[in-house]
């Protein structure tokens, strides 16, 4: 039966679907392919994390179905152990894990399981064809840890370009892009922000990869943390255009879907990253809070410009 009754999100949704040709079965599952559908001037991805760990838990084939039917290029920080299933679903990876965001190059402590982990992703991520390998600062405070001690953000500064020098040079040899990400350190809310964090604005990112000068250390601009501590978006993109390495999109505030419900114009986003010339990727990098199939639907329809 027809219900006159839904609301501004309903009709958006079912807007976005209708523009991509899109139709979902009751069970929720995509029911036809969008592949040659997508404008493609953007070349979107998907977490696997948000999808696969929360929400919805997708096993690693679902995830990867949802994703095809999409009609995205690829996905990213997609287990390693299941790299071999992407190649059916004509998806590629577009940025790999390596370390965590606690334990990183800012902390000299820590760079020998930092040099270990990188070089095994860098090494891995090359064999695949993959382009990327996300990195990061680290925690200032890791005292509670093995090896751990506090560090200030000076120190960590200059800790983290004598670190990213070496691990450029394995990097350029197989010609890979580590991208060096900001994350917020004002939200405290799991996986939403990340405090203690030293590399929490874009101008300290920024400052250690003009200091380490190779191109196998680019920006990993997220949208979400940047506009948390900086904001400025547009001007941030203009003003940064060429350490731009790669870009993960989320809804603020709540990191959730890309929607009318947050505070970002992600079309006009997605249009300042194509007027600079931006030729990497874009990872939907949010947490589901609805449906994650219209969620996903609606964010890709917002994103093709």
């Amino acid at each position: 039966m027809y219900n006159k009754t839904i609301n501004r999100r309903q009709f958006v949704q079912r807007g976005a679907i209708a523009g991509l040709g899109l139709y979902t079965s009751t069970s929720g599952l995509i029911a036809q392919p969008t592949a040659n559908r997508l404008k493609g001037n953007i070349k979107q991805v998907v977490a696997a994390w948000p999808f696969m760990n929360t929400g919805p838990k997708w096993s690693p084939k679902q995830f990867l179905e949802q994703a095809a039917s999409l009609g995205v290029a690829g996905v990213e920080l997609f287990p390693v152990e299941h790299w071999g299933m992407l190649k059916k679903y004509k998806l590629i990876c577009a940025a790999t894990k390596s370390h965590t965001f606690i334990r990183g190059l800012n902390n000299k402590g820590h760079h020998p399981e930092c040099f270990t982990t990188l070089t095994k992703a860098i090494e891995a991520t090359a064999a695949a064809g993959f382009p990327n390998v996300m990195t990061f600062t680290g925690l200032a405070d890791t005292s509670d840890q093995e090896n751990g001690s506090v560090v200030s953000k000076e120190e960590g500064l200059q800790n983290c370009i004598q670190g990213y020098k070496e691990m450029a040079l394995l990097a350029e040899k197989h010609k890979i892009t580590m991208v060096l990400e900001p994350l917020n350190s004002k939200v405290a809310e799991n996986m939403k922000g990340h405090p203690g964090y030293t590399g929490d604005h874009i101008d300290y990112c920024i400052e250690i990869i003009k200091a380490v000068g190779s191109p196998s250390l680019k920006l990993l601009f997220d949208v979400y943390h940047i506009q948390i501590m900086d904001g400025d978006i547009i001007r941030h993109i203009e003003q940064y255009q060429e350490y731009i390495g790669h870009v993960q999109v989320a809804g603020v505030p709540g990191r959730g879907e890309i929607g009318d419900r947050q505070e970002i114009n992600y079309a006009r986003v997605m249009k300042a990253f194509l007027d600079i010339g931006y030729q990497g990727f874009v990872g939907h990098e949010w947490i589901p809070t609805g449906d994650p199939v219209a969620g996903l639907q609606e964010a890709v329809s917002i994103c093709d410009i």
